[in-house]
């Protein structure tokens, strides 16, 4: 990996495209307006987007719906798209350098962190979709001797992906990977605060050989650019992953509009259980921390609410709090940082302003809280004296906040975790392997850990229960959200 001051040399001569890709082409918005992308690390000015509309939406959409009915992609044999989405894949790790760059400069997050994870999730994701579509079978029926009856998967359609700042073109993939390996054409719509990856991404998709109008990207705000795609009677889906806000918002569209399907992973507010009886409090404690303080605590899965027995709370958080000081703010550039800044000074005051409501709630402050100076940097900051009631135990923060919650019996832990409007994820700690499969079972959440904290590969789904969202991001689980399932019954008469 680069050094900080080869970093830095390299954001001196990095071309940033601003413009929307529509149609195979780099194009300023219809309205020629623009927004600013600013720096949350320096709170300098990088570059001027194209603010996209219902204008842009409606000139995308139309050539998105013409080369899927024309079959540009559909048609194509699942071996020809796969070796297309093979160099598409391939195009995205040639890219890494520069792709991790935009990453960082964007929203803040750790130069290591793009270079190393982000950018190689990508690709991989992109990748296995491209190695699965070929692979994927339809149905034989079993019925009466002289019919055959037969399932079969088709493209959806036009899909639009809106996809949040966190993990801006990873969580991208994880939805342009089934989307497009299924034979649809994608409109990817990124985060206002997170543009410049996708932006960069329309002429990797070019290059690879994707037609034109099956990919295309439009930035913009969400209240308009969002709600005009949300709102369009030619997409046939939505794929999305934010706020439980929006993710509402989208299937008010969807049913005031052509009833779009909407797949929502939306928010969390997630459990993280450690009983006495689990041997390696060092790890559960390292693990811990990186739960909930990866990404500056801007991750929907993130491990938020520490539910630990009171025989071991004390201690158990003084190596909590030990093991948070490995996630100090540094400058993103520099490879040796494990924590960057928020993605902007609004969010950085949104979740100050949420540990001052805990605190005047009652709970206790033992450590971390904001960072003077530029930048939107708040350091790690641990809750005590919390009860699960408090809004900074109910409410999604999206920030690095941890709440301790202590319990006293199995039963009241999982009694606290279910207590939510959420289930995205939760964990477990303990060396009881009947307790291990007893609370997970127990558990409302669309992922369980066990000993360990958020691992897993693309071979798993991913979503929630409950308000954290419907459907499943990642395994072969996603490519039913961008197909429909079709009947064909033939009775054979000369049988």
């Amino acid at each position: 990996m680069n050094t900080q001051q080869q970093w830095i040399a390299l954001k001196q001569r990095i071309d940033i495209e601003a413009r929307a890709f529509i149609h195979g082409e780099y194009q300023d918005a219809q309205s020629g307006q623009t927004f600013a992308v600013i720096n949350p690390a320096t709170d300098e000015h990088l570059v001027d987007v194209a603010r996209c509309d219902a204008k842009d939406a409606a000139i995308a959409v139309e050539m998105a719906r013409s080369a899927f009915n024309r079959g540009d992609w559909q048609d194509q044999s699942p071996a020809q798209r796969k070796k297309v989405l093979l160099a598409f894949a391939d195009l995205i790790d040639q890219e890494q350098e520069t792709l991790a760059l935009l990453e960082t400069l964007d929203t803040g997050k750790p130069i290591s962190h793009s270079f190393s994870t982000d950018i190689p999730g990508a690709a991989a994701a992109i990748r296995w979709y491209a190695e699965a579509v070929d692979k994927t079978y339809g149905e034989v029926a079993p019925t009466e001797v002289n019919v055959h009856a037969y399932i079969t998967h088709q493209p959806i359609g036009v899909v639009a992906a809106i996809v949040p700042w966190n993990f801006p073109l990873w969580l991208a993939c994880w939805k342009l990977g089934p989307a497009l390996a299924a034979g649809n054409s994608v409109i990817l719509k990124p985060s206002e605060k997170s543009p410049l990856t996708a932006i960069h991404l329309g002429k990797l998709a070019k290059q690879a050989g994707i037609p034109d109008g099956v990919f295309q990207v439009l930035p913009g705000f969400g209240h308009e650019v969002g709600d005009a795609l949300a709102r369009h009677e030619d997409v046939d889906c939505i794929t999305f992953t934010g706020s439980t806000r929006v993710a509402r918002q989208l299937m008010i569209c969807s049913g005031e509009s052509n009833m779009k399907r909407v797949w929502a992973e939306a928010g969390g507010k997630n459990a993280n259980i450690v009983f006495a009886d689990y041997k390696n409090l060092d790890k559960a404690a390292a693990e811990t921390a990186a739960g909930c303080f990866y990404n500056q605590g801007e991750v929907c899965v993130a491990a938020t609410r520490l539910l630990v027995h009171e025989s071991i709370q004390d201690a158990f958080v003084e190596k909590v709090i030990a093991a948070s000081k490995a996630f100090t703010p540094k400058d993103p550039l520099d490879p040796a940082s494990s924590m960057g800044a928020l993605i902007d000074q609004e969010h950085k005051a949104k979740v100050l302003d949420y540990v001052a409501k805990g605190q005047a709630a009652g709970a206790k402050v033992l450590c971390g809280g904001d960072v003077a100076g530029h930048g939107a940097f708040v350091a790690p900051v641990v809750l005590g004296d919390v009860s699960n009631d408090m809004a900074v135990a109910r409410e999604e923060i999206f920030g690095p906040v941890l709440c301790v919650i202590p319990f006293s019996t199995e039963e009241e832990a999982i009694a606290i975790a279910n207590d939510s409007p959420y289930g995205l994820g939760a964990a477990l700690w303990t060396s009881d392997l009947d307790r291990a499969h007893r609370v997970a079972r127990q558990l409302q959440a669309g992922s369980v850990w066990i000993n360990n904290y958020n691992e897993g590969d693309m071979t798993v789904p991913f979503g929630g229960f409950k308000q954290s969202g419907n459907g499943r991001d990642k395994s072969l689980h996603a490519l039913e959200k961008f197909t429909e399932v079709k009947t064909t019954w033939l009775r054979l008469e000369s049988y």
